[in-house]
Formats: C-alpha cells, sequence, structure tokens
C-alpha cells in the first residue's frame, strides 16, 4: 500500500512538472489520479464481486460531485494566482472564508458517502475505505499547498521593500 501512495504522490508531481497551462494540468491531474485512486482502492479494499458492484456504484456517484466541488476549489486557487500581487484584506478574507466553505462541503459530501458505504458493504469495510480515501486526499491536498506560495499583505510587502 505504501508504495502505491507514493506512486500517486510522484504522479501528482510529475503531472506538474508537465503541464503547459493550468487548465491542462487540471485535466491531466485529474485523469491520473482518478486512475491511480481506483487501482489504490481495487488493491488496498479487495472487495469480493458483491461488494465491488456496490461500492462502485456508490463510489462513482460521489466523485462525479466531488469533481464539481473540486471545480469550485479550483476556481479559489485561480482567484488566488490572480489576486496574488495585489491582496488586501478584503480578497484574504473572501478567499478564506470560500477555503472553510470549501472544506465543509467535502466534509459533508464525505459522510453522505459514508452513511451510503456503510448501508450498502458495512461499517467496518466502510470505514476501511474512509480512512483510505482520507490518506489519498491527504497527499493530494499537501502537493497542492506545496505548489501554492505565502502570500503577503500588499501594504506590508511594499513596507518589508523600503527597509
Amino acid at each position: 500500500m505504501k508504495k502505491l501512495l507514493i506512486a500517486a504522490f510522484l504522479i501528482v508531481s510529475a503531472v506538474t512538472a508537465q503541464a503547459q497551462d493550468i487548465n491542462s494540468y487540471i485535466e491531466l491531474l485529474r485523469s491520473d489520479l482518478n486512475t491511480q485512486k481506483k487501482e489504490i482502492i481495487t488493491e488496498v479494499m479487495q472487495f469480493t464481486d458483491g461488494e465491488s458492484e456496490t461500492f462502485w456504484k456508490i463510489y462513482n456517484s460521489f466523485e462525479n460531485d466531488f469533481r464539481k466541488l473540486g471545480d469550485k476549489r479550483v476556481a479559489m486557487i485561480k482567484k488566488y494566482a490572480e489576486n496574488y500581487d495585489t491582496m488586501n484584506d478584503e480578497m484574504a478574507e473572501k478567499l478564506i472564508d470560500s477555503a472553510f466553505d470549501y472544506r465543509s462541503d467535502r466534509l459533508k459530501l464525505k459522510r453522505d458517502l459514508w452513511k451510503k458505504l456503510k448501508d450498502g458493504i458495512g461499517a467496518a469495510r466502510a470505514a476501511k475505505f474512509i480512512q483510505l480515501d482520507n490518506m489519498i486526499q491527504l497527499l493530494i491536498d499537501v502537493q497542492i499547498s506545496s505548489e501554492l506560495p505565502f502570500f503577503e499583505k500588499v501594504e506590508e510587502a511594499q513596507d518589508s521593500d523600503k527597509k
């Protein structure tokens, strides 16, 4: 499992280096991640035939909703990039509020997934998947976060340039 998670992390890094622009980066990332996630899930979960059918039906519906939520995250990152050099308190507040909303929506979506999986494949199997999915999502979050530079408030940056 560690090798599969490391491979997923390396793919995220490789896609970052190969992308020509942000939109192609996003599509390449999503495509590679979806393929890798499915391989990791299949390897770790080792579903029975009955579990597999039930799981993938529920999971694919979740992934569709999660992709839409991911579009909001992408829009946030683009807004951050557009305003990086002119960041002020008002924009920083809007971006952070959006980030909190995203996290809240993501948690709600995961809770809904948990409930459906618990009913479909049992609580223990569903819990194992939720744990696995959280590990994968943490790797993705770390990679995204590592690519985003910290910003300084415009006035502070100008003051430090004067010194």
